[in-house]
């Protein structure tokens, strides 16, 4: 730093306000200055040295439960994004829906000395969570903790349940099986569950039932194929990972995709449209839920003590021709 100010002629404070978060006070002359400066001697500030001096190590860490998972990716792109416009930096760790890996990693992330959490986990380990959330901002992604009190940002579940319904109800499907993960303490699976049964109860023109993937879901789409129906079947599948486990399915039983049955599914992934006629999709906001994500643990690092808010954003309906075939 003293190398720097000397050749750009100012004070080594100026030059630490520079690489800091009080730039604006300097003019823009003297910024322009260090700057170049910066750039001939190639200057790198040592970030996590200055984070520990001030206290400050400008980390944020972000727990996922699988990092294989498309919805996760796309979220984490989202909250990086984010956290590299306002000068923090991302350590992401994978629980890959494992509890001994959990409870590692949230040690590992509280060693880091990291500023605030992002969580989108199972949280099987609640009293970790709930003492790290004593210590920092915490906020929760598409999944809930129970008691936890604190920021939740995720899809508006109930509504793209009744969003994807409503869509195969006006199409003309009948018979429609809901295709979802094991539910495994995730609230956002057990959500869509829920509402897919008390809406199916609420509109008597469809008839509805639950698979979970697994070893028994293709005995489980068969047997749905087989039984009499009061009109086209479907599929809804819960997830992109339900999706490509239906699809696997459906093409192992040699099933005219999408003539004899139809497909809707949550998640819209890059290889939706190359299925068949294309697969229709409720598209999730995913980076806006990472950006709101981060955006809302940025308000509680600058000291917003307010109530804590559920964020749930919209789907996008994308109709493509899996929802256009037997039930036109």
């Amino acid at each position: 730093m003293l190398d720097v100010a000397e050749r750009a002629g100012v004070s080594k404070a100026s030059v630490s306000r520079f690489i800091g978060e009080d730039r604006a006070l300097l003019s823009e002359a003297i910024a322009r200055r260090i700057e170049q400066a910066i750039s001939e001697l190639g200057y790198r500030p040592n970030q996590m040295a200055r984070g520990l001096k001030r206290g400050r190590t400008r980390l944020i860490g972000m727990l996922v439960a699988d990092i294989r998972n498309p919805y996760s990716i796309a979220v984490m792109h989202g909250v990086e994004t984010a956290c590299r416009r306002h000068g923090y930096s991302l350590v992401v760790c994978n629980t890959d829906r494992d509890d001994e890996q959990e409870r590692q990693h949230l040690a590992l992330l509280r060693a880091y000395n990291i500023e605030g959490l992002i969580v989108n986990t199972l949280g099987h380990h609640r009293d970790e969570l709930f003492e790290l959330r004593s210590e920092m901002p915490m906020v929760l992604v598409d999944r809930k903790v129970d008691r936890l009190e604190t920021d939740l940002v995720g899809l508006d579940n109930p509504a793209a349940v009744e969003m994807a319904l409503d869509h195969l109800e006006q199409r003309g499907y009948r018979d429609v099986l809901l295709v979802t993960e094991p539910f495994d303490g995730t609230s956002s699976r057990i959500e869509r569950v829920e509402r897919f049964k008390t809406s199916i109860e609420r509109r008597p023109a469809l008839v509805g039932v639950v698979a979970e993937t697994g070893d028994q879901l293709l005995l489980r789409i068969k047997t749905f194929l087989a039984e009499p129906d009061r009109g086209p079947k479907a599929l809804f599948c819960a997830n992109g990972i339900a999706a490509l486990a239906a699809t696997q399915v459906l093409r192992e039983l040699g099933c005219h995709l999408f003539d004899d049955i139809g497909l809707i599914a949550l998640d819209d992934l890059d290889w939706y449209p190359l299925v068949g006629s294309g697969i229709t999709a409720l598209a999730q906001p995913t980076a806006e839920i990472g950006a709101s994500a981060f955006e809302c643990l940025l308000k509680r690092l600058r000291g917003d003590n307010g109530p804590v808010q559920t964020l749930d954003f919209a789907a996008r309906l994308i109709e493509r021709g899996s929802t256009l075939g037997n039930g036109r």
